[in-house]
C-alpha cells in the first residue's frame, strides 16, 4: 500500500525583494511502504525492507524516499492479509490516541476560542517576523540613524533589489550635500523609489500586515530619523512597542498621500484629525485597523459588482444602502416610501420596497453639469421635523429625488451620503470644466490623455472609499465633505488652483506628436489666459504637458494662478514620478500646502464671526414680506431692465436717463417726483371716497395658516425664530465687520479703505458729477453683458475674499447682576468704611 503525507519543515531564508523575511513552509514528499512485520516476501525489495526495518517498528511502516523510481518493486508481491492487519492495527492505535487527546479539551466554549485566537496570534506574528541586516552606514551629521529609520532604509532597499549601503550610495551621488544631510531624504527615496513602481488604483502591497507595519515603522522614521538614547531593533518590531508609538501629522501627510488609495494631498490633514480625534498622534492599532477596513470596502464593492452585473453593466458600485436597522425612505407627496439605494460612479439609483410585482428602479444620472443636491428637512403631513433627508436632482427639468437616512445609530448618515452623491457629482463637474472637450482629438497627442477622465473618476472613488472606511471605524469628521477631495475643492479657498493642478496630474503627459502653431492657442470664445512662462502650455515637475486649448476654465486667468503657475517649476529634490519627489513637493502638495493655509485663516475668521452670533427676537416673516412686497416687485422690474430682458424698454430708459444726465434736469427729479407722488396719493383718496376702489384696498393681505397643533405651532414658531435670528446675525456681523474696519481691527484692510476712499473723494473733486453719474449707470447696465461678464465675476470674487477675510470686532457679552445682591454688597461695602473712619 503507498500513500502520501507532507512533512513540514521550518527553515530560514533572506530574500532580497521581500519587506521581511518570512519563516517560509515547504513541504517535502515522503513514501510509506506498508509490509508485514516480522513476515517475508519473494520481493527483493520485500525482503529488503523488512531486513532493514528497525526492531520498534510497531505498525511495520518505513519511510522510503522516491521509492516509485525503484524499477524492481512489484506492485503485485504485496500480501493483501498482511496490508490488511497492519491497516486495522494501525487504526486502532491512532483512534486511541487522538482519544487521548481529545479528551482533556472538553472545556468550556470560552477557553476553546480564546486558545484559537492566540494560536491564530500567534501565526500570525511567526509569519510578521522581520529579520533585519544592518548595511546602511547609521552615522550622519544630525546624529545616529533611529531604529526606525534603519528598517524602513534596509527593507525598503532589499524590496527595491538593492542593500541599505548601496542605496545610500546611490541617493549620495544624486543629490547634493545639504538633501543628503537630512536622513529624512534618505528615507523618503528608499520609500517612494519602491512606491513609485506600481500604479494600481489601492497598492496591493497593503493587503500583508508586514507592508503595513513597514509604513507605519517609515512615518516613525521620518518623524524622528535620530536616534534618541539607547534602541533595541527587535524590541520595535514587537507589535506591543509599536502601539505605543504614535505617529504625528507632518510624518502622516508626508507619507500617506505617496501610497496609493491610503490618502489625498488635499484632504490628508482631514483624514489625519479624523483618525487622530483627541490624541496626540495615531497608534498602529488605528493605523492598520484604517488599512484593513479601507480594504474591506473596496473587496465589497468587487462582490457588488458581481452580484449586481447584469443591472450596472458599465458602472462601478460604490455603497448601497438598505438594512432595517438603517432604512433608506423616499418621501413624495407627503408619503414615505422605503427602499433600496445604489450609488454608482456616474448615477444614484433607488429601487421601492415591493412584496408583489415587479420593482421598479428609479435612475439619477449625476453625470450633467446641472445636477444637485441639497439637505432638507421631511415629516408627515408637510410638518419638516425630521432633518436627516437630501434632495437631489439630475437637471433643471428633473423631479427632485427626496431620501431620508434614517440612522438609529447616530446624526452623521445623512451628512456621510450627502458627501458620497456630491463627490460623484463633483468630480464630473471638474472633467468637464478642466478637462478636454468630449470628441478632442488632441488627448491622442499627449500620452495617457485619453485616460484622463478614468483617473479623476477614481481620484473620487478612492475618496469615497476613505470616507465609507472611516464611517465604519465611527472615525467620521464633523463635515465629512471635507473628507472628499473635489467636493471639498469646490469650496475651499485657493480650491481652484488646486483643481488646476489634479488636471494636469490626470491629463497631462509626454506629447507624443508633434504640435502644429494653433494647437497651443485658445479657441475663439475662450478667454485668454494672462502671460504664462516660457511656454503657453502647462508643464508637470516630470515633464507632462497640458495642452492651452484644454484650459477652458476662468480660474486659469485669476492672479492666484498666474502666480502659482509662474513659479511651479521650480526644482530642489529627485522626481521620481509626477506624485513621487524627494526632498521637495510635487505641484498638487505645493498648492494643497497654500490651500490649507488659506482655509486655516479662513477657520480662524470664520470662528470669530461664529463668536460674534447673539440670539435674536421673533418677527412675523409673512408680514415683513407683504410690506416689503413693493419694494420686491420695484427690484425685480430694476433687475429686468438691467439684464436687457425686454432690449427696447431698457434701451428707452436709458435714453431718457443720459438725456436728464446731459440735458442738466437732474435738480427737477426729486421735486417731480415729490409732486407725482403726491398727485397720486391725492388721486387714490378721491376715488376711495367715490367707492371705487372696494372695501379692501389698501389693506394688508396675509394668508392664514393651516390648523396644526400645539406641537405643530411649536415648530413653526421655532422655525420662524430662526430665520430671523439668522438674519440679525448676518446684519450684526456686518455691522461688526465694519466697526472691526473703522477702528483698525485689521490694519492692512482699514489701510486699503482708507485709500479708496481718498481716490473716491479725489475723483468727486475733479470730475464732474453728472460724468461720474453717467459711468455709474453704464457700468451698472453693462454688467451682465457677455464682453464683460467674466470681468465682473472675477472682481466680485476678489471683493468676496477680502471681505471674507476681515475679522468681526470682538463682542463681549457680561453676567446679569441681580439689583437686590448689588445693593447688599454696597451696604456691607459702605459699614466697612463707616468702621474703619
Amino acid at each position: 500500500m503507498l500513500a502520501k503525507f507532507p512533512v513540514e519543515t521550518s527553515h530560514l531564508k533572506p530574500p532580497l525583494k521581500s519587506p521581511a523575511v518570512l519563516y517560509h513552509k515547504q513541504k517535502h514528499s515522503f513514501k510509506i511502504l506498508c509490509c508485514e512485520k516480522n513476515g517475508s516476501s519473494d520481493s527483493p525489495s520485500s525482503s529488503s525492507s523488512s531486513s532493514s526495518s528497525p526492531p520498534d517498528n510497531k505498525f511495520g511502516f518505513k519511510l522510503v524516499r522516491q521509492s516509485l523510481r525503484d524499477k524492481n518493486w512489484k506492485f503485485n508481491d504485496i500480501d493483501a492479509n498482511a496490508v490488511q492487519e497492519s491497516v486495522n492495527q494501525w487504526w486502532s492505535k491512532t483512534q486511541t490516541f487522538f482519544n487521548g487527546v481529545t479528551s482533556p479539551l472538553v472545556k468550556s466554549v470560552n477557553d476553546r476560542t480564546h486558545k484559537k485566537q492566540n494560536l491564530q496570534n500567534e501565526k500570525e506574528e511567526n509569519e510578521d517576523t522581520m529579520i533585519i541586516e544592518q548595511t546602511v552606514d547609521s552615522r550622519t551629521r544630525g546624529g545616529d540613524l533611529s531604529e526606525a529609520a534603519i528598517v524602513s532604509i534596509e527593507q525598503f532597499s532589499r524590496m527595491n533589489g538593492l542593500t541599505g549601503q548601496k542605496m545610500q550610495k546611490i541617493f549620495k551621488a544624486l543629490v547634493p550635500e545639504s538633501v543628503y544631510n537630512d536622513p529624512r531624504n534618505l528615507v523618503e527615496y528608499c520609500c517612494f523609489r519602491f512606491l513609485s513602481k506600481n500604479n494600481a488604483e489601492v497598492h496591493p502591497g497593503l493587503k500583508e500586515p508586514a507592508f503595513q507595519r513597514l509604513l507605519f515603522i517609515t512615518m516613525l522614521a521620518w518623524e524622528n530619523p535620530y536616534r534618541k538614547g539607547k534602541g533595541n531593533m527587535a524590541k520595535l518590531l514587537d507589535k506591543n512597542t509599536l502601539q505605543m508609538k504614535l505617529v504625528g501629522k507632518k510624518a502622516f501627510v508626508r507619507i500617506a498621500p505617496a501610497v496609493s488609495g491610503v490618502a489625498d494631498c488635499s484632504t490628508v490633514h482631514n483624514l489625519y484629525k479624523a483618525l487622530a480625534a483627541d490624541d496626540k498622534g495615531i497608534s498602529y492599532s488605528i493605523w492598520s485597523t484604517y488599512i484593513n477596513e479601507l480594504l474591506k470596502v473596496h473587496e465589497g464593492r468587487k462582490s457588488y459588482q458581481f452580484q449586481e452585473v447584469s443591472i450596472f453593466p458599465k458602472e462601478k458600485i460604490l455603497c448601497l444602502g438598505s438594512s432595517r436597522k438603517q432604512p433608506v425612505i423616499r418621501w413624495e407627496n407627503n408619503m414615505a416610501w422605503p427602499g433600496k439605494v445604489t450609488l454608482t460612479d456616474r448615477a444614484l439609483y433607488f429601487e421601492a420596497a415591493s412584496l408583489v410585482g415587479e420593482k421598479d428602479t428609479l435612475r439619477l444620472d449625476l453625470s450633467h453639469n446641472d445636477a444637485r443636491i441639497e439637505k432638507t428637512r421631511v415629516g408627515p403631513l408637510g410638518s419638516n421635523i425630521f432633518d436627516s433627508a437630501v434632495s437631489v436632482t439630475s437637471g433643471p427639468e428633473s423631479a427632485p429625488l427626496v431620501l431620508e437616512f434614517v440612522d438609529l445609530g447616530g446624526e452623521m448618515r445623512r451628512d456621510v451620503w450627502y458627501a458620497f452623491i456630491s463627490e460623484v457629482i463633483a468630480v464630473y463637474k471638474f472633467i468637464s470644466e478642466f478637462g478636454p472637450k468630449e470628441g478632442d482629438r488632441s488627448v491622442y497627442d499627449v500620452y495617457g490623455a485619453q485616460k484622463g477622465k478614468d483617473r479623476a473618476v477614481t481620484q473620487a472613488v478612492n475618496s469615497i472609499a476613505r470616507l465609507q472606511a472611516l464611517q465604519f471605524m465611527k472615525k467620521t469628521f464633523d463635515e465629512p465633505t471635507k473628507l472628499v477631495q473635489f467636493t471639498y475643492l469646490r469650496n475651499a479657498p485657493y480650491g481652484e488652483v488646486v483643481l488646476q493642478t489634479l488636471a494636469l496630474n490626470c491629463w497631462g503627459g509626454p506629447i507624443i506628436k508633434k504640435l502644429t502653431e494653433g494647437d497651443g492657442e485658445p479657441e475663439v470664445h475662450v478667454r485668454p489666459i494672462g502671460e504664462l512662462p516660457e511656454s503657453s502650455n502647462i508643464f508637470d515637475i516630470d515633464g507632462s504637458v497640458y495642452l492651452r486649448k484644454w484650459m477652458r476654465s476662468p480660474s486659469w486667468g485669476s492672479n492666484a494662478s498666474l502666480a502659482f503657475w509662474k513659479n511651479a517649476l521650480v526644482r530642489h529634490g529627485v522626481i521620481l514620478s509626477k506624485n513621487l519627489v524627494v526632498a521637495d513637493m510635487s505641484l498638487v502638495e505645493k498648492a494643497s500646502m497654500t490651500c490649507k493655509d488659506k482655509s486655516k485663516v479662513a477657520e480662524k475668521t470664520q470662528a470669530t464671526i461664529d463668536a460674534a452670533m447673539i440670539e435674536g427676537i421673533p418677527s412675523n416673516i409673512d408680514l415683513f414680506k407683504e410690506l416689503a412686497l413693493p419694494l420686491t416687485v420695484t427690484a425685480k422690474n430694476f433687475e429686468r431692465l438691467r439684464c436687457w430682458d425686454d432690449p427696447l424698454v431698457t434701451a428707452s430708459f436709458l435714453g431718457l436717463v443720459y438725456t436728464l444726465i446731459f440735458r442738466n434736469l437732474l435738480s427737477y427729479t426729486f421735486p417731480v417726483t415729490m409732486m407725482i407722488v403726491a398727485a397720486a396719493m391725492l388721486v387714490l383718496k378721491g376715488l376711495k371716497e367715490q367707492g371705487r376702489l372696494g372695501r379692501f384696498f389698501g389693506k394688508v393681505t396675509i394668508y392664514d395658516q393651516p390648523q396644526s397643533n400645539t406641537i405643530q405651532k411649536i415648530i413653526a414658531l421655532k422655525e420662524a425664530m430662526r430665520e430671523v435670528e439668522k438674519y440679525l446675525q448676518k446684519m450684526n456681523i456686518v455691522l461688526l465687520k465694519i466697526r472691526s474696519i473703522l477702528f483698525a481691527g485689521h490694519p492692512q484692510v482699514t489701510v486699503e479703505v482708507a485709500l479708496a476712499l481718498l481716490f473716491g473723494s479725489t475723483v468727486l473733486l475733479l470730475v464732474p458729477f453728472k460724468y461720474i453719474l453717467a459711468f455709474v449707470i453704464f457700468d451698472l447696465f453693462t454688467r451682465e453683458l457677455e464682453f464683460r461678464k467674466q470681468t465682473v465675476e472675477a472682481f466680485n470674487k476678489f471683493l468676496k475674499e477680502r471681505w471674507d477675510a476681515v475679522p468681526a470686532a470682538p463682542v463681549v457679552v457680561l453676567p446679569l447682576e441681580d439689583k437686590e445682591s448689588g445693593d447688599v454688597q454696597k451696604k456691607q461695602v459702605d459699614k466697612l468704611k463707616s468702621q474703619k473712619t
